[in-house]
């Protein structure tokens, strides 16, 4: 792989390349990519999506929008670091491209702030709902009706795929989606893949997919425009990542691992002191003690820590990307970043407690519950209601539950792999509010 193709400012269905020295600098390329995210409706959705606590109405607890953005600042930064040290090496880049430092924290900010824009509601369980609905519920009847990559597609729903899908996907009068650029795109995807074979290697890339069979053209497309290095055999598609997926990846291990924990402090799951003999571990070279003494509030000291911690993280990522970088070009580097971190051993550790102490805390499994519930009830009723008029022999009660999918949802779809993953599209953009009031609705009990 090389940087120059790397860096591409290339749109879906654009026929020839846009050149970065031609680039106005004032309306960058990839920072048009950043205003396309951040003004979609699938964004504005993750500001009532559970990060940690689902529906909680805890005011100082993250969504998945605040992370999203948190996510984007750090992986800015690492990309901006990440981009010096690249333009010093090559610097033809510049010289020849007009490429700059600044463009490298561009397309990973881009690429961070979009990378939970697939997910549903309600968290990881909401992809394990989706999934269970149909491997062990009434959506298993389908099976038969499609091929096994798109039954895994299904019975494995992946929020990454779905996120690829909300960014690129055509649906009449709007082609190419959010037409993200190629850069963009490549570092969003950080499994690119399909859905099967699953998991073919021990490879950071090959942990989950990144696509679903409907985008798979469009996919293969982007990823030979940037040359990424195919490592599939036979019929199946896969790609070493694009180098900056590695940088999207760090950025939101960092922020999940310091954030959620500091979500924990604050809601008393975890104890201060016990938090704070794990954080002064990640920046005892860079605190301020006497600083750290005139804090007199929790949420101040844990605040300060915390942006000691992410400091410490970002600086650390960047040694280990720019130390590997010949090894990722080259597609033989398949770990994540952070597990080659010098402080991995305490980001394991923090994980450890926050798992123990916040994910598995009994009011996030309560919640949890309740999601699954919801998503699999709306998927079986808006499912057999969609499959029911394509048959023609919808129900007056079918006819309903249609005219509660939004406007953009009303589409026809021939194949039914294709109609089942159209409402599983839908159900995952909704808020865990809207799917709450949905579901309302259907069993009778909205209020007025």
């Amino acid at each position: 792989m090389n940087w120059e193709q790397l860096l591409s400012l290339k749109r879906q269905g654009d026929t020839s390349k846009r050149l970065r020295i031609e680039q106005d600098d004032t309306r960058l390329g990839f920072e048009v990519d950043y205003d396309r995210i951040i003004f979609s409706s699938a964004f504005r959705s993750l500001q009532d999506k559970t990060q940690v606590i689902p529906l909680s109405k805890t005011d100082f607890v993250h969504t998945r929008l605040t992370h999203s953005l948190e996510v984007s600042v750090v992986g800015r930064s690492l990309g901006r670091l990440v981009g010096k040290k690249i333009i010093e090496k090559y610097p033809h880049l510049k010289e020849v491209h007009g490429f700059h430092m600044n463009d490298f924290g561009a397309i990973v900010a881009a690429a961070s702030l979009a990378h939970d824009i697939g997910n549903p509601p309600f968290g990881h369980s909401g992809e394990k709902a989706i999934g269970e609905y149909f491997s062990i519920g009434n959506g298993q009847q389908y099976k038969s009706q499609m091929t096994d990559k798109e039954w895994q597609d299904l019975i494995d729903f992946e929020g990454n795929a779905n996120g690829f899908s909300v960014l690129t996907a055509s649906r009449p009068g709007i082609e190419g989606g959010l037409r993200i650029s190629f850069a963009t795109l490549g570092a969003f995807m950080k499994y690119p893949k399909e859905s099967l074979p699953k998991k073919p290697t021990k490879n950071i890339a090959d942990k989950k997919y990144g696509f679903f069979q409907t985008d798979k053209k469009f996919f293969q497309e982007a990823a030979k425009d940037m040359g990424l290095i195919f490592n599939k055999t036979g019929d199946d598609i896969g790609f070493e990542r694009h180098p900056l997926a590695y940088l999207v990846e760090a950025a939101d291990d960092i922020c999940y691992t310091i954030i959620d924990f500091e979500d924990g402090i604050n809601l008393g799951l975890v104890s201060e002191d016990f938090a704070l003999e794990y954080l002064i571990k990640l920046v005892k070279d860079s605190i301020d003690t006497s600083k750290y003494k005139t804090l007199e509030t929790k949420e101040d000291r844990i605040s300060y820590l915390r942006a000691l911690a992410i400091g410490s993280l970002i600086n650390d990522a960047v040694k280990v990307f720019v130390a590997n970088e010949e090894a990722i070009l080259e597609g033989q580097f398949p770990f994540a970043l952070m597990d080659k971190s010098k402080y991995k051993v305490q980001m394991d550790d923090i994980i450890k407690i926050s798992v123990n102490n916040i994910y598995q805390s009994r009011e996030v499994i309560e919640k949890e519950i309740v999601g699954y519930q919801i998503i699999q009830t709306l998927l079986d009723k808006f499912i057999t209601a969609y499959n029911n008029k394509f048959n023609g022999h919808a129900s007056n009660y079918d006819a309903l539950i249609l005219k509660l999918l939004p406007e953009k949802h009303l589409l026809e779809k021939e194949n039914v792999y294709e109609r089942l993953l159209h409402i599983c599209h839908f159900i995952s953009l909704l808020t865990d509010g809207n799917a709450l009031e949905l579901y309302e609705t259907i069993n009778g009990r909205k209020k007025d």
